[in-house]
C-alpha cells in the first residue's frame, strides 16, 4: 500500500524590534525573570496597546521578498484562551486582515527546486514562559517574552516529506536573517516552528486528519519529529485505528510525539476584532520606502559572486547561505584584493572547523578583520598555506591576532633563494637514489623532493620557490 504525506508549517519568527508589539517592554534576551514587563504586558485593566510601527515594516519587507500581497489596511483580533502565562486571558493576533498573503519561496532538495506557497504571514503578540522546575511542586510564571512581537509564517499544506519541511524552514530562516528582520537564533526561542501532519492513501482524494506537533526549534528535530509522525500515523491506520486530531509535543530524548491535547478548531477560540485598536494603514509612500531599501537577497548575492567575483556556483552557493556567512566573506575581502582564495578558504578550511564544532561562524573566535588579515599574509608569502592552517587553529582556540601568531612562533616564510638552494641541493645530495629514479622517468618523485625541502624548513619555505629552485637543480643533474 502506498502512502502520501501531507505536511505544512506555521513558523514563529521573533521580529528584531527593540520594544514590544503593544508596548515599550525590552524585547532583550536573557534578562532576569520578570524583568522586561510592562503595564500592557501584565494586562492590567484600563491599559491601552499601541502598535509597533517598526514589526509593520518588518513583516512587509518579508512579503515583499517572497513575492506576496501587502495588505495596506490590515487589523488585529482577540483569539481568547486561558493559560497561566498569558494575562490578559487573551493573545492579540492578525485573523481576518493579516499584514501578508499569498507569497512563495524556493526551496532545494535531492529531488531539484521546489516552490511552496505561503498562506499568510501576519502579526501577533508572544505570551510569556512557565517554568516548572525552579520551585518545588510549584510553577513560575516569566512574563519577560508577553508581547514580544512575533511574525508567523503559515504554509500552504504542499510539503511532501521531512526533508523537505527542513528545507523550507531553513529557506525561511536565510531570508528573515538577510532580511534583518529576525536574528534566526533558534536556541534561545526567536525562531521555533508547529508542524502539521497528515497520511493518506495514494489514491485517496480527501486529505487525512492531521496531527499538530507543537514548538519544534531544531532542523535535526523538525526531521525527526516528522518521522515518527508519519511513522505512527500509518501504523495507527494500517493497525484499523484512526487518527485523532490533536495537538502533540515532540520528546528529543526518547525520540517519540505524543499527545498534548485534542487540536482547537478557530471558533474555539472565540475571535473577534481587538476593540483596543484601529486598523493599521501603510500609506502607499510608506510601502514604496520599504521596497527602495529592501537589502540583497540571497539569490542575489550568490548571483552576483558569480558574475561580478568569478566564483564557482558550489562556493557562492555555501557562502551566500547564511548572512553571518556572507558578511565574513565581504568584510574579510575588504582587507585583501585575493577575493578567490578568500572564498577558497571559507568553503573549505573554515567550513570543516564550522562542522566540527557545529557552530556558526559568527558563534566562532574568527573574526572578518582577522581572517582577512590571515588571507593577504597568504598573498604576499608571509606565511605559506600549510602554516596558515596552523595559523587559523591558533585563532579558532584563542581568537588571537594574526601577526602576534606568526611573530611569536616564527613562522615567517623563508623567501631567501640562496638559502633555499642551498636546502635543496643537500635534499637532492642525500637521496641519489630517487635522483636516479626521477631521471630515469619516475616525475612523480619531484613531490617527494619538495616534501623534503618543506621538511627541513619546517614547512617554512615558499613552496613556489622550493619548485622552481629543484626543477633547476635536478635539469642540471
Amino acid at each position: 500500500m502506498s502512502w502520501e504525506t501531507v505536511i505544512g508549517l506555521e513558523i514563529h519568527a521573533q521580529l528584531s524590534t527593540k520594544s514590544k508589539l503593544f508596548s515599550g517592554g525590552s524585547t532583550e534576551f536573557g534578562a532576569e525573570s520578570n524583568t522586561h514587563v510592562d503595564l500592557i504586558d501584565m494586562g492590567l485593566p484600563g491599559v491601552l496597546p499601541v502598535a509597533n510601527r517598526e514589526a509593520f515594516y518588518k513583516a512587509i519587507r518579508f512579503g515583499l521578498a517572497t513575492g506576496a500581497e501587502i495588505n495596506q489596511v490590515s487589523s488585529f483580533d482577540r483569539k481568547n484562551y486561558f493559560y497561566p502565562d498569558l494575562p490578559k486571558g487573551y493573545q492579540i493576533t492578525q485573523m481576518t486582515k493579516p499584514i501578508v498573503e499569498k507569497g512563495f519561496i524556493k526551496v532545494v532538495t535531492d529531488e531539484g527546486e521546489k516552490e511552496i506557497n505561503i498562506t499568510r504571514a501576519h502579526l501577533e503578540e508572544d505570551a510569556g514562559k512557565s517554568i516548572h522546575d525552579l520551585f518545588e511542586g510549584e510553577t513560575g510564571v516569566d512574563l519577560n517574552r508577553a508581547g514580544t512581537p512575533l511574525l508567523e509564517i503559515v504554509s500552504e499544506p504542499e510539503i511532501s516529506n521531512a526533508k523537505e519541511a527542513v528545507a523550507y524552514f531553513k529557506a525561511i530562516r536565510q531570508l528573515v536573517t538577510f532580511l534583518d528582520i529576525c536574528d534566526g537564533n533558534m536556541a534561545q526561542g526567536s525562531m521555533r516552528c508547529d508542524v502539521n501532519i497528515s497520511v493518506k492513501k495514494s489514491d485517496d482524494k480527501e486529505l487525512g486528519t492531521r496531527a499538530e506537533l507543537k514548538n519544534i526549534n531544531s532542523f535535526k528535530f523538525i526531521e525527526k519529529a516528522i518521522n515518527y509522525e508519519i511513522d505512527r500515523q500509518v501504523r495507527l491506520i494500517e493497525s484499523g485505528g484512526t487518527v485523532v486530531q490533536e495537538t502533540r509535543l515532540y520528546d528529543s530524548d526518547k525520540n517519540e510525539t505524543r499527545s498534548m491535547r485534542s487540536k482547537e478548531e478557530a471558533n474555539d477560540y472565540r475571535y473577534f476584532p481587538c476593540p483596543d485598536l484601529l486598523p493599521v494603514v501603510i500609506s502607499d509612500k510608506e510601502l514604496q520606502n520599504i521596497k527602495d531599501n529592501l537589502p540583497e537577497l540571497p539569490e542575489e548575492k550568490e548571483n552576483r559572486y558569480i558574475s561580478e567575483i568569478g566564483l564557482e556556483e558550489s562556493e557562492a552557493k555555501i557562502i551566500s547561505s547564511s548572512k553571518a556567512m556572507a558578511n565574513m566573506f565581504e568584510e574579510a575581502s575588504s582587507k585583501t584584493d585575493d577575493l578567490k582564495l578568500v572564498a577558497k578558504w571559507l568553503v573549505g578550511d573554515v567550513s570543516a572547523l564550522l562542522n566540527k564544532d557545529n557552530i556558526e561562524i559568527d558563534e566562532s573566535n574568527l573574526s572578518p578583520e582577522n581572517f582577512g588579515k590571515l588571507i593577504k599574509r597568504i598573498s604576499d608569502n608571509t606565511i605559506s598555506g600549510k602554516i596558515a592552517k596552523s595559523v587559523l587553529e591558533e585563532i579558532w582556540e584563542s581568537g588571537s591576532d594574526v601577526d602576534e601568531i606568526i611573530e611569536s612562533k616564527g613562522l615567517v616564510q623563508i623567501q631567501d633563494e640562496s638559502l633555499l638552494e642551498e636546502i635543496a641541493k643537500k635534499v637532492i645530495d642525500s637521496n641519489p637514489g630517487q635522483v636516479a629514479a626521477y631521471k630515469g622517468g619516475k616525475d612523480k618523485l619531484f613531490g617527494f623532493f619538495v616534501g623534503q625541502v618543506m621538511k627541513e624548513t619546517q614547512g617554512k619555505a615558499n613552496p613556489k620557490s622550493v619548485n622552481e629552485i629543484l626543477k633547476k637543480i635536478l635539469t642540471r643533474q
